[in-house]
């Protein structure tokens, strides 16, 4: 089995939009090709972000997340347990790039000087990629185009990267890049590397996804799940370190202002065999209880 690939050069944009459905009811993740985003700006993307961890440490400390913010915002170092005990090890920052409103330009990196007119070019065309496969999935539930994307919060939804850093590891049976874990947040896009490293899971199966260089993996998250009223997949996925290269991904997580409450949309619930299957949540408490591993519903 390998993750489903959607070409949106397609010109039978209904066809298009089937397959993204498809795969996100079958599986939740998939990788679209051909998507509008020019292959050049992924490469500079790509570029710029590996500079940044490139450069000395005391550089990179110059973006750090602060001690005492409750934000995920910022360069970190991050060593954790997964639940077979090994270590998860990753270095990463986050910022965000959309809404305008949103972003804190303290979080980007000064160095290399074109990282902010890249990041800033690729959240433009990339917003653009992610309303127009939002709609195909509202469209998928029955709905208007807009839902989704009202449903996460109009135009305050926002729009988050993170860069994790993954370095070679030689034993694969001690460390880990990130555990099993479904993505809290409506839906994610995701370029990485030439290094091989995420796993989706499919009946529980792991399965390597293999995506071309200019490809984008999409990733339903827990958001649209409990939207959809449990229609479309969260996809269960890891990240895998190589035993020789360093693996770098660039994921962007669309998501709810911490303030916002989501629920399975309105429209869905129609009569009684339409009941919702999830309760409302303020976005802000669903990640804390999701984080802390307490109980949702």
């Amino acid at each position: 089995m390998d993750v489903p690939i959607v070409d949106l050069s397609n010109p039978n944009e209904d066809l298009v939009a089937r397959a993204v459905v498809k795969a996100s009811e079958e599986w939740g993740i998939f990788q679209v090709v051909n998507h509008g985003i020019p292959p050049e700006l992924i490469r500079r993307l790509k570029e710029v972000g590996t500079e940044f961890f490139e450069l000395p440490e005391t550089e990179k400390e110059a973006v750090a997340k602060p001690e005492d913010s409750m934000d995920v915002e910022g360069y970190r170092t991050k060593y954790q347990k997964d639940l077979e005990g090994r270590n998860a090890w990753v270095d990463h920052l986050f910022h965000r790039i959309w809404p305008p409103s949103r972003v804190s330009y303290r979080f980007w990196p000064k160095l290399p000087m074109d990282y902010r007119e890249v990041n800033e070019d690729y959240a433009k065309h990339l917003k653009k990629l992610s309303e127009k496969i939002m709609e195909w999935l509202s469209e998928g539930l029955g709905l208007r185009r807009e839902a989704l994307i009202e449903g996460l919060g109009g135009e305050t939804v926002e729009y988050l990267m993170k860069i994790n850093y993954y370095p070679p590891c030689h034993d694969q049976d001690l460390v880990i890049g990130a555990p099993d874990h479904t993505d809290v947040n409506g839906i994610t896009f995701l370029v990485a590397n030439e290094a091989l490293g995420l796993q989706a899971f499919k009946d529980n199966h792991g399965i390597d996804v293999k995506y071309t260089t200019s490809g984008i993996i999409v990733i339903v998250g827990d958001q649209f799940h409990r939207m959809s009223n449990g229609k479309y997949m969260s996809a269960k996925h890891r990240a895998t370190m190589d035993k020789e290269k360093t693996r770098i991904s660039w994921p962007v997580f669309v998501e709810s202002s911490l303030d916002h409450e989501f629920a399975p949309l309105r429209e869905l619930i129609t009569g009684e065999d339409n009941a919702p299957k999830f309760k409302p949540y303020v976005y802000k408490d669903f990640k804390f209880r999701k984080l802390k591993k307490l109980p949702l519903d």
